[in-house]
């Protein structure tokens, strides 16, 4: 079957095309190969790609090696602890989207055989991956690896300690050098955050899933083993080119169901149910929230790493990494081993002799945190279309929950009112106005969390949101609200005071009111002018779909 890239390199009238190339340098015996996209996030704004460059030249050197010819090409991506608590949060999750773009479009545009993917950070490992399966073309993930954590006074630290340590300095309950030891100790070098936070846990799934190769998601950022892996990672897509193997091939129904296996047992950011509904959109698998459940039901939860406890990638690393959990999970039969992965090999032969290293990081599946998955889907007459909320980090006293409601539109009006004392033990907050629509752009609310874990409130008070949180947020954070506010969802109905009722083991969340005042208050209802209305984000509220089917674009 003839290369893609034959119709850029070979024959008369490519002529034109192969004289650019020659203007950059490649040579026939170049050209005459497969031509590899190598896609890099590299950048010197995010910490988890700051150090991209040297994976992307590792990876060049492997798909050399390999037979093929490497070419560089560039990808956005948007650091979220930086864009966090302010209007750079809009654009994180919308940037998921473009990514996607860009990758269709550097690829179509110049006719790539296979690409190597390379990001690190929450909406970069998706994006690309989204960008991949709707090219439906050899493809291998090789992101840049976890930061190891922090150390302050002997305790190991990460972001999310930061973020929870400014709700401890407003209370009072630290001082200013204290806050200012952790700022500079809880993010040591480079590397996305330490803990299973949004990126880590998407680099881990997307091993689980079968597109990245095994210890994508655990060896750290600055072992000589993550060079390694982008070397087999070149090497790896030559394979999968050379007997057509693409990215649909390895994601499908069966993969995305091993994933969510292991996203239940390793107790995974709540955005992914986001990322992988988007994934599974574009791969043209039908997806819904229901099957979450079904999964999160039967797969019980091994792991509870930071925020949940104190344990961070690196010692997941250690004690075996996402081979020993699937491994481990396929004791009960939860692993199809049969599917193909980006390796060439089977589910199966990749996790041969894997087991579990630490029993303290990977529990057996005989002895585990909790009989059920890491996340659970809530309904309720508050979100009929669903939401989200990470069950592992609950606190056993909040799974079930009922509390007056403290309504704000906005995240900064919310947190003003944690800062200024007015959110009291049995409240709870709800946050609206805050959806893909209505944000727009899904804001994270890790400031609001952290808040309230750093005052020592986060097994008082819950949060409802249709916006959604940080992967390093803990507590009764329950996002996604389906329908969002902006989209005339319930979630705009509820008035200060109201009664609000959470079940998190029974899968409900209610609001306390006669189905008649419900409609009443319906009825009343107007919908709200946009927030944005300019630029590509104004674009993107127009055309983005509700967090049930993956905040994906009409």
């Amino acid at each position: 079957m003839e290369r893609r890239s034959a119709k850029v390199t070979q024959g008369v009238e490519r002529a034109p095309m192969r004289s650019l190339f020659y203007a950059m340098g490649y040579t026939k015996e170049e050209l005459d190969r497969p031509l590899i996209g190598v896609i890099s996030a590299h950048s010197e704004i995010v910490p988890g790609h700051i150090n991209l460059d040297k994976i992307a030249d590792a990876v060049k050197a492997g798909v050399r090696m390999a037979g093929g010819t490497p070419i560089l090409m560039p990808a956005i991506g948007v650091c979220d602890g930086i864009a966090m608590g302010h209007e750079g949060m809009k654009y994180s999750l919308p940037s998921r989207e473009l990514i996607a773009d860009s990758v269709e479009t550097m690829t179509m545009a110049h006719c790539l055989d296979g690409l190597v993917l390379v990001p690190n950070c929450d909406k970069i490992v998706p994006g690309m991956i989204m960008g991949a399966a709707r090219l439906n073309i050899p493809a291998v993930v090789v992101s840049g690896g976890a930061m190891l954590p922090g150390q302050v006074d002997g305790g190991a630290l990460s972001l999310s300690n930061t973020f929870e340590a400014v709700g401890a300095r407003k209370a009072g309950l630290i001082s200013d050098e204290q806050l200012t030891e952790i700022e500079q100790g809880s993010c040591p070098g480079c590397g996305s955050c330490s803990g299973m936070f949004t990126a880590n846990s998407m680099n881990c799934l997307s091993e689980a899933i079968g597109i990245a190769l095994p210890g994508n998601g655990t060896i750290p950022a600055v072992y000589n083993g993550r060079i390694m892996l982008a070397k087999q990672a070149g090497m790896a897509i030559m394979n999968l080119v050379e007997k057509g193997i693409t990215t649909r091939d390895i994601i499908n129904e069966k993969s995305i169901c091993n994933a969510l296996a292991c996203d239940m047992a390793l107790g995974c950011s709540s955005n992914s149910v986001l990322h992988l509904l988007a994934i599974a959109n574009e791969a043209g698998i039908c997806l819904d929230l229901e099957l979450f459940n079904e999964i999160s039901n039967k797969v019980p939860n091994l792991c509870h790493l930071a925020p949940v406890g104190d344990k961070h990638i690196v010692d997941l690393y250690f004690a075996g990494g996402i081979q020993a959990v699937m491994a481990e999970l396929d004791k009960k039969g939860h692993i199809d081993k049969s599917l193909i992965t980006a390796t060439g090999k089977t589910v199966g032969e990749n996790i041969a002799g894997a087991f579990i290293k630490d029993p303290e990081i990977i529990r057996p599946i005989d002895n585990p945190y909790s009989e059920t998955g890491g996340i659970a889907i809530l309904w309720g007459n508050i979100a009929k279309e669903g939401c989200v909320v990470k069950r592992s980090a609950v606190a056993e006293e909040m799974m079930i929950h009922q509390g007056p409601a403290r309504v704000y539109d906005s995240e900064e009006a919310a947190i003003a009112a944690i800062y200024d004392g007015l959110i009291v033990p049995g409240d709870v907050v709800v946050i609206r106005y805050e959806g893909p629509k209505g944000g727009p752009g899904m804001r994270e609310m890790l400031g609001p969390t952290s808040a309230l874990a750093g005052m020592k409130l986060d097994k008082d008070v819950a949060l409802i949101t249709d916006g959604r949180f940080s992967g390093a947020s803990r507590g009764a954070s329950i996002g996604h609200v389906s329908p969002e506010a902006a989209a005339g969802g319930e979630i705009a109905l509820i008035q200060e005071g109201d009664t609000i009722s959470i079940d998190i083991p029974a899968s409900k969340i209610n609001l306390v009111i006669s189905d008649e005042e419900l409609e009443k208050r319906r009825a009343a209802w107007t919908p709200r002018e946009p927030k944005v209305t300019t630029g590509w984000i104004g674009r993107y509220a127009r055309l983005v779909t509700s967090a049930n089917t993956g905040a994906v674009l009409k």
